[in-house]
């Protein structure tokens, strides 16, 4: 017999995830199995998300597929932009599909988000997004990793920049706190909050 649990519900009311916001999104493979790894799953997630952004109404400024996770910043287009729409619609389909040819699940059942107030610097969140796979060893650079980028302008531009916020270039880490070093606002140069 199957053990009673409830799910805890890590969302905030709905009418928080409409409207003209910014979103860090993490994704992650059920169990955290390695799917992402897979180059061909990855590259069709990301068109899978290229696909689904645009049908929601969604500006996706950073994504990265990771093994075991995809991370993604969004901004909504629209005042009837819904977010919770958006990622379930990209879930479902994506999901299906895999299910459909392998058997398995793909995603788990949760996902993670956190709405970006206006004071926070949303490049900051695009670089600690796109440094992920730099992190994790899996790369030197961001731009050595082929899984991550932008479907905006902004974002590539921001991605192909000399210096991102933590005063490293792509990828390569400053010496105080690893790489965690906050530079000027006026060194960074446009943003995705401007």
């Amino acid at each position: 017999m199957a053990a009673d649990f409830d799910r805890k519900n890590i969302r905030l009311p709905a009418e928080n995830y409409r409207g003209r916001r910014l979103y860090f999104v993490t994704l992650c493979f059920e169990n955290r199995r390695q799917f992402g790894a897979d180059a061909r799953l990855a590259k069709w997630l990301i068109a899978r998300l290229e696909k689904q952004a645009n049908a929601w109404g969604y500006f996706v400024h950073a994504y990265c597929v990771m093994p075991d996770h995809l991370h993604l910043l969004a901004g909504a287009a629209a005042d009837a932009s819904n977010l919770m729409a958006f990622v379930e619609s990209f879930k479902q389909e994506t999901g299906a599909e895999f299910a459909r040819r392998a058997h398995r699940r793909l995603w788990q059942f949760k996902y993670y988000d956190r709405i970006l107030r206006g004071s926070e610097p949303a490049d900051r969140v695009a670089w600690y997004i796109w440094l992920n796979p730099v992190r994790m060893g899996y790369c030197h650079a961001a731009a050595d990793y082929p899984f991550l980028g932008s479907f905006t302008e902004l974002g590539a531009n921001l991605l192909k920049g000399p210096r991102h916020p933590d005063g490293c270039h792509r990828g390569r880490r400053s010496p105080e706190r690893g790489g965690a070093k906050l530079c000027r606002a006026e060194d960074r140069g446009a943003t995705l909050n401007s």
